[in-house]
């Protein structure tokens, strides 16, 4: 959510990037929000003079029963009353003013950074950089479901019955192998400084609404039925509300955090051939980095964050990509955003494997994240998440990259200790 203040002083450029999203039906809700703010801080003046009124006439009122003139009090009582309810009215169209305002608010895209390219969706998005030799082998790689099946790593048929489609039991070494990559992300992530934290894996729809869009959250939560929790969809979500309604001081900043939790999401939408197996599913294990920082300093985490990740992959002799979201792909509250894509040898092309963005201060203003300065003055923090690692996605990856001839299965070096001393799996 952009600053109001902002929105109020410069509703041109406020348009221009409604424009660039390409969300032109959104351009008319800018002109709505200067009304409403207009009425609402007319409606402000107005009980602010009504209360500066009353004070004076309570004072009166005092002076009057001071010297003995109690008639005169007692009308001057009735006057304060019918300024009370006047003031009451007054109040409850405030707050009433405010919520639609909010609630526009919520709906009109973050300002995004002037770096991002201005396209329509993901297939307008662009390639940064390559990392790693792609390579296509000189035999045929079978599909990912086929490689766990041939190592009894996984069902999907036996899932199916238990929860319905879009689930899997994984066993065996593939189920190791997951919860290696998985330990292994979790101690590259510390060994970069990074806290270790397992957060809660249900959150409350303040915390929903403060870190995410209307449109995404209908898209990805599961809800409770009958109690305000949601099951989260990413550990950034659960990460960042911990921080909700905070003042933190300057000098403790910026905070970092890498994060281990399942996620949950209802994945709507048709799926096509290449999400079949564990591409795109409704229940998965994920390591996640967020960092709460300066303003000024958002930028520059911003390139460590998906460094990490790039890093991550190519340690484990994965050829990687990252790729810049353009405007029509960024979500309404990202200021920037990076994918992260893994090479596949099967497909002969990139797919992703982790997102960084960075919300600038949308999240915070939403969830009142603050900061105060040496001198007491307070801002609202800027917030940035990445995907360290999906182990799902990222174990088509490792099976595909690593798969030999004769349908053994290489173990790098940095993952061997998580997997007993493995090499190789037969």
């Amino acid at each position: 959510m952009i600053d109001i203040k902002f929105l109020r002083e410069n509703p041109d450029a406020v348009k221009e990037n409604i424009r660039k999203k390409f969300q032109d039906e959104k351009i008319e809700l800018v002109d709505e929000v200067i009304k409403l703010d207009e009425e609402r801080r007319a409606t402000q003046q107005e009980a602010d003079d009504l209360k500066a009124l009353r004070n004076k006439i309570s004072k009166e009122i005092g002076t009057l029963m001071q010297q003995g003139r109690k008639e005169e009090a007692e009308e001057k009582k009735k006057e304060v009353a019918l300024d009370a309810e006047k003031l009451a009215a007054l109040d409850e169209k405030q707050k009433e003013l405010e919520e639609k305002t909010t609630k526009i608010m919520m709906v009109i895209p973050n300002i995004i950074d002037p770096t991002v390219p201005i396209g329509k969706d993901d297939s307008e998005n662009v390639e940064i950089k390559r990392y790693g030799d792609p390579v296509v082998p000189d035999f045929e790689i079978p599909y990912h479901t086929e490689i766990m099946e041939k190592f009894n790593g996984i069902d999907i048929d036996a899932a199916g019955k238990v929860a319905g489609n879009g689930f899997y039991y994984l066993m065996g070494d593939i189920a190791r192998l997951h919860s290696a990559v998985i330990a292994y992300a979790r101690d590259f992530m510390i060994d970069r400084g990074f806290t270790y934290c397992v957060p809660p894996f249900m959150i409350r729809s303040n915390v929903v609404t403060g870190v995410m869009s209307f449109a995404e959250m209908d898209a990805m939560m599961y809800k409770i039925e009958g109690e305000d929790l949601y099951l989260i969809g990413t550990s950034e979500h659960s990460m960042i509300g911990k921080f909700i309604d905070t003042i933190t001081p300057e000098e403790q900043l910026p905070l970092t955090l890498t994060s281990y939790s399942p996620c949950f999401r209802k994945e709507k939408g048709a799926h096509g051939i290449e999400e079949r197996g564990v591409y795109r599913i409704h229940q998965f294990e994920k390591q996640e980095m967020i960092v709460v920082c300066k303003p000024e300093e958002s930028k520059e985490w911003f390139d460590k964050l998906w460094q990490n990740t790039v890093d991550l992959f190519r340690s484990m002799d994965i050829p990687v990509r990252t790729i810049e979201c353009c405007s029509g792909d960024l979500a309404d509250l990202k200021v920037k955003s990076y994918d992260v894509e893994a090479w596949s040898p099967r497909q002969k092309k990139y797919f992703e494997v982790g997102s960084c963005s960075n919300l600038g201060d949308a999240q915070a203003r939403r969830l009142k994240i603050r900061v105060k300065d040496k001198d007491g003055n307070k801002y609202f923090a800027h917030t940035l998440n990445n995907t360290v690692v999906a182990p799902p996605r990222m174990l088509i990856a490792f099976l595909e990259n690593h798969l030999q001839a004769d349908g053994s299965v290489t173990i790098p070096e940095v993952l061997r200790p998580y997997m007993g001393g493995k090499s190789v799996l037969e």
